[in-house]
Order: structure tokens, then C-alpha cells, then sequence
């Protein structure tokens, strides 16, 4: 069921927000040869405490064998997401490097995830990056109340392709509140005019996952 959300709500889902937003800036000057993903996920943690929030990934069981080990999801070059941040993995020159982090403060969550380049990195890569973040702010200009869910998921896969690139089909965007992962489902593909109609006080987290 999707739960809509007063003002009061969306205000503290923005104070959660804000804190994924502070990791993703103190952890760029890290984005260098020679870091490992798990000092960035300890400077992310730290961030995360000293906000006064609880990081939502961590001991997060979506159903897998054992619950989530770290506060951050880092995912290197072909690997989509849901990475382990790792002492033995080194960044290295040409990498990319997707820091996806989650926060709980006051009762809500905010999650996000945020792509960074190491050194330098092939002209395609830097579209690539470029074209998925274009296609996010395309699919959120489509979420308005009025709208369906499909226009979203059509105006991210219509630019990604347009631009050459595919999105990732078995991996989907969310709904976010209380609760980490609510419904609904966004996939990064679909027709416009489809699904179900937005309204407001719906909270959506948007994922272009694009290849």
C-alpha cells in the first residue's frame, strides 16, 4: 500500500535527506588512487552519527542471507550496486565509484546515491555518468501529482536511449518513508500514461540504473 505524506513528514524526510547529502560531500575528496571503499564507508558512518541519525543500510535483511554489514552500498565500474565496502578494495585511477547511503533521523529515511570518477576516465564513461544523472532530473520533472508512474520510468528510459545507453530492467527505483522500501516499485522503463496516477504526499526515491 503507498503511504502518503503530511508536510510535517516531507519536512523531516528533507533533515534526512540532508545528511546523505553531507556524506556525499565528505567523502568526495576521498575519490582518489589509493583509498579503500571501507575508509569511505567509515567516513560516511561517522557522518551519519554525528548528525544524529542511524544509517539505514546498516543490519539493513532485505531478505537476503545475512543483513547488510555497512552503512554504505559502493559499487566499482560493472557493478550495478549493493557493492561491499571492503579493506582489500583499493581505488584506483579510471574507476567509477557509486557511493548509494542511506540515513534515519526522526522517524524517516533518505537515501540516495551519488557517482564520482577517479583520475581520468574515457569520454564514454563521462557521458555515461552524465546521461544518467539527465535522465534522473528528466524523470523528475515528470513527478507531479497528476501524473502516472509510468511517465516517470518512460522519461528515463527515452533519454537513456536516446543517448545510446540501456537501462537496468530487474533493479527499480522505490517508494521511501518510515520505511526504507515502500511501494512502489519505479522501474527505469515503462509507457508514458501508464500506472498508477501520483498524487501528493507520495515520496518516491528515483534510481536510473543505466548501462
Amino acid at each position: 500500500m503507498i503511504k502518503l505524506k503530511s508536510k510535517e513528514a516531507i519536512d523531516r524526510m528533507r533533515r534526512s535527506g540532508a545528511v546523505v547529502a553531507a556524506v556525499f560531500e565528505a567523502v568526495r575528496p576521498l575519490m582518489r588512487a589509493g583509498i579503500t571503499t571501507e575508509e569511505i564507508d567509515r567516513t560516511a558512518h561517522q557522518v551519519i552519527l554525528e548528525a544524529g541519525a542511524i544509517p539505514s543500510f546498516l543490519g539493513y535483511d532485505g531478505q537476503g542471507p545475512t543483513p547488510f554489514p555497512a552503512s554504505t552500498c559502493i559499487s566499482i565500474d560493472d557493478e550495478v550496486v549493493h557493492g561491499f565496502p571492503d579493506p582489500g578494495r583499493v581505488l584506483a585511477d579510471g574507476m567509477i565509484v557509486s557511493v548509494d547511503v542511506g540515513a534515519y533521523l526522526d522517524g524517516y529515511h533518505g537515501d540516495a546515491a551519488r557517482t564520482y570518477l577517479v583520475g581520468e576516465v574515457p569520454d564514454r564513461v563521462r557521458e555515461l555518468v552524465r546521461v544518467t544523472e539527465e535522465a534522473f532530473w528528466k524523470g523528475f520533472e515528470q513527478a507531479v501529482p497528476g501524473k502516472r508512474l509510468g511517465d516517470i520510468s518512460a522519461a528515463v528510459q527515452a533519454h537513456c536511449e536516446r543517448h545510446g545507453f540501456g537501462v537496468i530492467r530487474d533493479l527499480t527505483g522505490h517508494g521511501i518513508g518510515r520505511e526504507l522500501h515502500e511501494a512502489p516499485n519505479l522501474p527505469n522503463y515503462g509507457l508514458a500514461g501508464r500506472g498508477i496516477r501520483l498524487a501528493a504526499g507520495m515520496t518516491l526515491a528515483l534510481e536510473p540504473m543505466v548501462t
